[in-house]
């Protein structure tokens, strides 16, 4: 039961229908029996800077952003922290009590602690990643990568030049090519809509991978695509994208409601059963 003290919270995108974090959060309100919400907030692309000035003015402990508005949710932030400038978006928002609007990126933490959990053992520097796609998530997560000591990182996007323009925003280590090679990565990871439910395959080739790579998908729906299929049929380490999504939104959860939380067997059978219906 809410009361007038209750710790307020949300996910604004457009459309946010389809969003599993109100459910995640939900787990998390009632596992700790917090007094607080966590509410889907669908909001047009013009109505978004006013939506999130209201929501900090109402007494909003924060929120999660998505589609379409990270790169918006970056630009209206007083303050964005070293995480998410590297990602060049945000996707959690932080509103103080002095009117302050704070952001972080946590798809690229969210993205290791999956691999971590679900590869034990696997470490950035264990040598190149290859990445497939160049949007808004795979940038925080090469940052991430980057960051956590992968020797080199090498982007392929259907366009180019998309890819090219992220290569020089991260820096470092990074090469753009439409056809990667995989004779020597450590990470495979699809950070495409290739293999969602309603979008057409993946279609590669896992054979040349070494037997110690691991192959991670950002797709959830399906939970077990059919690159992760191909991956185990081949004796691979396959990390599925539901793991990222459940860890991305810890540090949110942690900040606006005073706990933090956990990801276990019970949370991913909860928020997976939302995925089959």
């Amino acid at each position: 039961m809410l009361t007038g003290k209750a710790r307020k919270a949300g996910v604004l995108g457009w459309p946010v229908a389809h969003s599993r974090s109100p459910r995640l959060h939900g787990f998390w309100l009632a596992r700790h029996g917090i007094d607080g919400a966590y509410l889907p907030l669908p909001v047009r692309p013009e109505h978004f800077v006013d939506a999130v000035r209201a929501l900090s003015r109402l007494g909003f402990a924060g929120a999660n952003v998505t589609i379409p508005h990270k790169e918006a949710a970056f630009a209206l932030c007083d303050a964005v922290d070293a995480v998410g400038q590297r990602a060049g978006s945000v996707n959690t928002l932080f509103f103080r009590d002095d009117g302050r609007i704070e952001g972080t990126s946590t798809d690229g933490w969210g993205f290791l602690e999956s691999i971590r959990e679900q590869a034990p053992g696997w470490q950035a520097g264990d040598g190149p990643a290859v990445i497939l796609g160049a949007g808004g998530a795979v940038r925080s997560v090469a940052a991430a990568l980057l960051d956590a000591g992968c020797p080199r990182l090498v982007l392929a996007n259907r366009t180019v030049a998309r890819a090219e323009a992220l290569a020089r925003d991260l820096g470092g280590p990074v090469e753009v090519t439409d056809a990667p090679r995989l004779e020597d990565a450590s990470l495979l990871v699809n950070g495409t809509s290739l293999g969602m439910a309603g979008e057409p395959p993946l279609e590669i080739d896992l054979a040349p991978l070494p037997a110690s790579a691991v192959v991670a998908d950002m797709v959830y729906v399906p939970l077990e695509t059919a690159l992760l299929a191909q991956a185990r049929g081949r004796g691979l380490r396959a990390v599925d994208g539901l793991g990222m999504l459940l860890h991305q939104a810890r540090p949110g959860f942690h900040q606006w409601f005073g706990v933090a939380p956990t990801v276990d067997a019970e949370l991913r059978q909860f928020v997976a059963a939302d995925l089959l219906a």
